[in-house]
């Protein structure tokens, strides 16, 4: 990973220090005694619970490096956008087109959940989004088609 500063929310980096606890405190130990109590079975070729074990271990002990890395590089964003002009990292922004209207949260690309209208700040409808004030079109293609958007309000 390169050294570039990694921008995200104080939720954001909460979630992120919360899996990593849970990953580290609990669930790794966990894999490690389940590992343990694998290998005192016998014969390793055959034996299914030490291969799962043993490749959930690795696959937690890879997220944890990870988490890890992103922590060290984690910039967290101010959020305290009560006059807030335009659309930033951190903003909820209230956009309106002929479909209805929507309340998008730009959020940095690690905490983004587009299911929960969690986007990220570099997506296509972020970056068309960032830098925009009340009243401005954004105009953005989205697999139904292009899309229209009028920033109503944002928060």
């Amino acid at each position: 990973m390169s050294e570039e500063k990694i921008l995200i929310t104080k939720e954001g980096l909460e979630t992120l220090k919360a899996e990593y606890r849970k990953l580290k405190d609990v669930k790794r130990p966990a894999l490690v005694e389940r590992l343990y109590q694998a290998r005192l079975q016998g014969d390793l070729a055959e034996n299914s619970e030490y291969t799962n074990s043993k490749e959930e271990l690795a696959f937690v002990d890879g997220r944890l490096d990870e988490l890890e890395e992103v922590l060290k590089r984690v910039a967290v964003v101010d959020q305290s956008h009560a006059d807030c002009q335009q659309v930033g990292l951190g903003c909820r922004v209230t956009v309106k087109s002929d479909r209805g209207v929507n309340i998008f949260h730009l959020v940095g690309e690690w905490e983004a959940k587009p299911s929960e209208a969690k986007i990220s700040h570099q997506s296509p409808l972020g970056q068309s989004l960032m830098g925009k004030k009340v009243g401005d079109q954004v105009k953005f293609s989205a697999p139904a088609g292009e899309i229209i958007y009028t920033v109503v309000k944002i928060d």
